[in-house]
């Protein structure tokens, strides 16, 4: 009844990982130790900053390489989730999620680079935050707020996946395949 498919799952379980391995650590580790080490908010600001812009290109293909094993995944699982009881719902709740997740994931990245050319000493940058000032103290704390969420929206999708997983149970298709057709029956009867 299952087929392998190692490489798109794999794509889709490393990039998640990455994404929320990543996330977790900067909002931790990242933003902590700008904190220690920076005496002053602006210097605070830079190290962050610094570490954030760094970790974008790799957050980026961690991102890509989830959202291309996923759609691989449902195409591989198209039959499953129109027939399987409960697996269709689950996805939903998986696309739903995501989409939370990289809204907050581009909503710290445009507030993160605000607060980047705010506190940077290059004078382009400062250049360009005086063409779109911005209100510091409110931008960290809505940075803050989404750098949190990063990681609390992607560690639901690991849950998520865990039941996926629990979903695709020989033990769980069938009854689930079943339950499923007889729903169907009782709703055109």
């Amino acid at each position: 009844m299952s087929e392998r498919n190692t490489a798109i799952r794999s794509l889709h379980d490393l990039g998640l990982a990455a994404w929320f391995g990543g996330s977790l650590m900067g909002a931790v580790g990242l933003n902590g130790a700008a904190r220690d080490e920076g005496g002053t908010e602006t210097t605070t600001d830079r190290i962050s900053s610094s570490g954030w812009a760094k970790w974008t290109p790799v957050n980026a293909a961690a991102i890509g390489a989830h959202l291309f094993g996923g759609g691989g995944l449902l195409a591989v699982n198209a039959q499953r989730v129109a027939t399987q009881q409960g697996v269709a719902a689950s996805t939903v709740a998986k696309t739903v999620v995501t989409a939370a997740a990289l809204a907050a994931t581009a909503y710290a990245r445009v507030l993160g680079k605000k607060v980047e050319l705010a506190s940077s000493t290059d004078p382009d940058d400062l250049e360009k935050a005086r063409q779109h000032p911005v209100d510091l103290p409110k931008a960290r704390r809505q940075l803050a707020c989404a750098q949190w969420a990063v990681p609390a929206l992607t560690g639901c999708l690991v849950v998520l996946n865990a039941l996926h997983g629990e979903q695709q149970r020989p033990s769980q298709q069938v009854p689930g395949m079943w339950e499923r057709a007889l729903s169907a029956t009782h709703l055109g009867g």
